[in-house]
């Protein structure tokens, strides 16, 4: 399903949505709350927006990406990391307008919404549209809206509320994940500098599932394909990390995925390779079984796993 279209409001042809080429990658200039030497934190306002589609196009067999607008132009929307996400609410009132959260005083509940997080794949502050990479996974509420999408459909929307940035200081790059998390990886090599050494691992069902990635970096791919095996239940992804040769300590993880599947490579990280602690991120983007997983185990150990005998 495609349903590339001339913006009404921009004039703009959509036939951006899937470029060949990496793009550029302006920073706002959002001031970060904690800045380190190798890696700095923001922290947003909190922002409801209602979202219209622009258009979609098929990425590939589990991938749709929807290009929006929104009702109040993105104002001041951060576009700072890989790491950025959006709420977006499914739920729609008698009329079929999006039902968003109330926020007071940078409070607000999600009691009672049908959410889903989802990472910013690309904002153009320029043209002020935004794409979001959806996973067509029919048995879920996102995957199924995303299939039906048509120019001029609305969504709920919220966010950021926080960035974490990994600064250009370490010679080499690993970047781990799968589906869920492709769109963020996809996000990362397209931003990472001309000529930087990286290797990518991701895992799809098959190579149907399979995207170009953009990229200046010197990007070696390998793509992991499951077959059958359903999403979340294998430790292929862990373990092809665990494969990689880490002998040079100068060099960034990032890993995400399926929470439990994943897990094992914090203590991998920790305790087998000399990797110091802001040398990688874990992140669990979602738990088989588990609907709205948060994901603030982060960081965590497994609970299993004990450093090694010295």
């Amino acid at each position: 399903m495609s349903t590339l279209a001339m913006d009404p409001v921009t004039g703009i042809d959509d036939r951006t949505l899937a470029p060949t080429a990496p793009r550029p990658a302006p920073r706002s200039a959002h001031v970060p709350q904690r800045d380190g030497l190798r890696s700095a934190t923001f922290h947003f306002s909190t922002r409801p927006r209602i979202l219209r589609v622009v258009s979609t196009q098929r990425l590939s067999a589990d991938l749709m990406r929807v290009r929006f607008r929104a009702d109040d132009d993105f104002a001041d929307l951060p576009s700072i990391s890989p790491d950025e996400h959006l709420k977006l609410f499914f739920d729609t009132d008698a009329d079929g307008r999006p039902v968003l959260p109330t926020v007071v005083d940078g409070r607000y509940s999600l009691r009672g919404l049908t959410h889903r997080d989802f990472t910013i794949r690309w904002f153009d502050a320029r043209t002020r549209l935004l794409d979001v990479d959806f996973v067509l996974h029919t048995h879920g509420v996102a995957g199924h809206w995303a299939l039906s999408a048509a120019p001029g459909d609305r969504l709920g929307s919220m966010g950021p509320r926080t960035t974490y940035l990994v600064k250009d200081t370490f010679d080499w790059y690993v970047l781990a994940a799968d589906e869920t998390a492709l769109p963020a990886l996809a996000r990362w090599a397209e931003t990472l500098p001309e000529g930087t050494r990286a290797t990518a691992y991701i895992e799809v069902s098959s190579v149907d599932s399979e995207i170009a990635l953009p990229t200046r970096a010197d990007l070696t791919v390998n793509w992991l394909h499951r077959g059958d095996t359903q999403p979340g239940t294998t430790t292929l992804l862990a373990d092809a990390v665990m494969e990689h040769d880490f002998s040079d300590p100068n060099g960034y993880v990032w890993a995400a995925g399926e929470a439990m599947s994943i897990k094992s490579l914090r203590c991998f990280l920790t305790f087998r390779t000399r990797l110091g602690r802001d040398n990688w991120t874990v992140d669990g983007y979602w738990r088989q079984g588990e609907a709205n997983f948060d994901r603030t185990m982060r960081g965590r150990h497994c609970l299993q796993c004990t450093p090694p005998a010295p």
